[in-house]
């Protein structure tokens, strides 16, 4: 499904704050709050608004360190393989394949250097890890959680 540009502009405004209300969202892009509603709505039924949840900064619970963690991976091994041996860890922030030399890439949030290196060793000693590689994160530099045409 592809979204036009009034519901990308939608979906925008609520990735920017999803307790936004509708008349709201509907000053800024042009719409009545019904309209905006109406659309939101059918947005969700047809599975392009997946949910609205809440971004909370990891330090504020006491995740001080992050860093990715690739993974090389076991011949034959399936992402939903890797999907399920990661689900495990409460650490683990997102995980995704990706191209190149690594099958995966993981990003892991932990209360410290030495918490990063236990969960690094655990994932380390899955069946299907071959060897990892990681990077800490000394600064975010940019986060953006919206999507859709900033317009």
């Amino acid at each position: 499904m592809r979204l036009n540009d009034l519901d990308e502009r939608i979906v925008h405004a609520l990735a920017e704050d999803a307790r936004r209300s509708y008349a709201d969202i509907g000053s800024i892009i042009g719409l009545s709050a019904p309209a905006v509603k109406r659309r939101v709505d059918r947005l969700r039924a047809e599975g392009a608004i997946t949910g609205f949840t809440v971004r909370v900064d990891p330090a504020a619970l006491g995740w001080e360190t992050e860093g990715f963690i690739e993974i090389y991976c076991s011949r034959n091994t399936s992402p939903e393989s890797i999907k399920h041996g990661l689900a495990q860890y409460p650490e683990v922030a997102s995980a995704s394949t990706v191209t190149g030399d690594a099958d995966a890439i993981v990003q892991v949030f932990a209360a410290d250097m030495r918490h990063f290196e236990q969960v690094l060793e655990r994932i380390a000693g899955e069946p299907y890890v071959e060897r990892t590689k990681s990077v800490l994160v000394l600064s975010p530099l940019l986060r953006r959680y919206s999507s859709g045409s900033p317009g």
